[in-house]
């Protein structure tokens, strides 16, 4: 075990990480995590590009200077916008031994074993669809897949000011079910690509086809960490053992506490993050 604190890095937009670090302790609880929302900044979902890599890259680069040997950027509108640039640009002249994982690939790759019709569809936010991240990554290990999208950007604000269980979200969440099914009625599976909708889940089931399969990427995310650690045990040596979580937001320490417990199922105590 490392007597040095080199916790794996976990980064979201804001709240929505959480649900994918609750899965991640849930699997291997035994790591050292370090968690921080951006959510001075966020949403992610709305800006460009180059906004979201230059502020995902600013964070990446908090986390290393931490101790973390690994980053996981748990926000798919980072992943689809910021993670590959990361990857192939940064890392090399940061440090090449580093690693920095998103949350698209581990989905994209085993979707195509839930579906039997051959069509599934992509709920997310504007920025995760407009950057086509799902169809295309899918069509490298399905290429037969069709593959179906629709942007649902009421949903986060829906969940963030608590109404996700409410009356007033059945409107927002049978308006984009309907205008999905309607691109093909043949789709029997959903991806919830953004890490906010597993707390739409009870709605969503209830308004989608009673036969289709529904998939938050929490569990498959930690699923593939825990592969990822086993097939690189040069990385998994350098993450620290102590069953720690530690929490930082860029925005208000009371606001993230009151909302975080919805997310990952326990109250929290988080730091307050001055990013310059």
């Amino acid at each position: 075990m490392s007597s040095v604190q080199q916790p794996i890095g976990v980064f979201d937009s804001g709240y929505g990480g959480l649900t994918i670090l609750k899965e991640m302790v849930k699997t291997l609880p035994e790591y050292d995590y370090l968690y921080m929302g951006d959510n001075a900044r966020a949403p992610y979902g709305p800006r460009s590009f180059d906004t979201v890599y230059h502020y995902t890259l600013q964070c990446v680069k908090w986390f290393f200077d931490q101790g973390c040997e690994l980053v996981v950027l748990a926000c798919n509108t980072a992943s689809a916008k910021a993670l590959r640039t990361i990857q192939q640009k940064d890392l090399p002249k940061i440090d090449p031994r580093k690693r920095v994982l998103g949350v698209i690939r581990p989905t994209t790759e085993v979707i195509g074993q839930y579906s039997r019709s051959g069509s599934v569809g992509i709920l997310g936010t504007t920025g995760t669809v407009i950057s086509e991240s799902y169809p295309i990554e899918i069509a490298k290990f399905f290429p037969s897949l069709k593959v179906y999208q629709e942007a649902c950007p009421m949903w986060v604000p829906l969940v963030e000011n608590h109404e996700y269980d409410k009356p007033g979200a059945d409107y927002f969440i049978q308006q984009h079910l309907r205008r999905l099914f309607e691109q093909a009625p043949d789709i029997d599976t959903l991806l919830l690509a953004c890490t906010h909708y597993p707390l739409l889940m009870e709605k969503i089931q209830a308004f989608a086809p009673s036969d289709t399969t529904i998939l938050s990427q929490g569990t498959i995310v930690a699923a593939s960490l825990k592969e990822y650690l086993h097939r690189h045990p040069e990385i998994e040596q350098r993450c620290s053992k102590q069953a720690t979580q530690t929490f930082y937001t860029t925005d208000s320490v009371i606001d993230f506490d009151n909302h975080a417990s919805i997310f990952f199922g326990e109250k929290l105590q988080s730091k307050h993050l001055e990013l310059l």
